[in-house]
């Protein structure tokens, strides 16, 4: 199986990628030569690996029956980048927080097992992001009460 994207020159430091059929526009910030006309690349890696382990978990959690238990999820990657050129990411951050359904509780041990099956079986950006980086996470399970 093969991927690719397409990435187009439009103006100035603004380009337009087309990912599966979908468009973004990514550009510099003003101080740097751009408009500031959308995000910058780097931040996507960052998105890459919540939206990839975000989808393996609720996956995961639908398989377990816990996903009607769930009022909120939302996975928030941060990411640490080198002082020196080429900066890049060094260590990334992952917190999957998760608030019930008034009434509801959500067992923490079949998040847990979600979140690692997803860290180290199934989401690829995470497999690749491991090999040259440290990646953590941690778990916010948010009550009702």
């Amino acid at each position: 199986m093969k991927e690719s994207t397409n990435t187009k020159w439009l103006n100035n430091m603004a380009f337009e990628w087309e990912v599966n059929g979908h468009k973004v526009i990514i550009d510099a910030v003003k101080h740097v030569g751009g408009e500031d006309r959308g995000p910058q690349p780097k931040p996507f890696m960052l998105s890459a690996l919540g939206g990839c382990t975000a989808m393996d978990v609720i996956s995961i959690l639908k398989k377990m029956r816990i996903d009607e238990d769930i009022e909120y999820f939302n996975v928030n990657v941060s990411g640490d980048l080198t002082d020196e050129h080429p900066k890049h990411f060094y260590k990334m951050h992952v917190i999957y927080e998760f608030t019930p359904k008034p009434g509801k509780t959500l067992p923490l041990e079949k998040l847990q097992k979600a979140i690692e099956l997803s860290e180290e079986r199934y989401c690829g950006v995470s497999a690749v992001y491991k090999k040259v980086m440290e990646v953590t996470s941690e778990i916010i399970l948010n009550t009702n009460e």
